[in-house]
């Protein structure tokens, strides 16, 4: 009978280090806040611009999760994207990405009330200094920054926090796959 007790504690407590292990392992969803942010460590010399709002009339990309979007992936791959379509929609808890290729446009959308800004990191395959793009203009909003990248390059987007008081990036972060500037696939 003690044998039996000495067993089922032994399994109890093996469980529940089982499930405290599996929460504390759980990576975090992009619409979720991690407990505590972990900063993202930036090469040296990266260029932080600050996002401006949209012209007035300009056809913004939604702030909707993408699964609600209608959007075909083999679609976009056979056709000419139009001139105002935003590639390489990437999000992250907070943050949301794209490129525009008709005038070389870096959109940031903050999606999150946290007292941070959206930030987008744009990386050439060609060796131009990184760049981020920040949206300073509070949540529910795009910024964009017009940029002028090499037409025969490709861009890739890095999505995450930025805290504009410590000078700091923060995770979670998302990439972008590589998105030819000209729009062409």
């Amino acid at each position: 009978m003690r044998e039996n007790w000495r067993i089922k504690v032994s399994v109890a407590a093996g469980v529940s280090a089982l499930a405290l292990s599996a929460l504390m392992t759980a990576p975090a969803v992009a619409d979720e806040a991690a407990d505590s942010l972990q900063e993202v460590q930036m090469p040296a010399g990266v260029k932080i611009v600050e996002g401006l709002a949209p012209v007035a009339g300009a056809d913004a990309p939604s702030l909707e999760p993408e699964a609600d979007a209608p959007f075909s992936a083999a679609a976009a791959a056979k056709a000419a994207p139009a001139a105002n379509t935003c590639l390489g929609s990437t999000a992250a808890y907070g943050s949301k990405g794209c490129f525009q290729h008709n005038g070389d446009i870096v959109w940031a959308g903050d999606t999150q009330k946290d007292g941070m800004s959206a930030a987008v990191g744009v990386y050439t395959d060609y060796g131009r200094a990184a760049e981020v793009c920040v949206n300073k203009l509070g949540v529910n909003t795009w910024a964009t920054c017009n940029k002028d990248y090499r037409e025969t390059g490709n861009v890739r987007l890095r999505v995450f926090r930025y805290d504009g008081d410590t000078g700091k990036f923060y995770q979670p972060e998302n990439w972008s796959g590589w998105i030819p500037v000209d729009g062409k696939y």
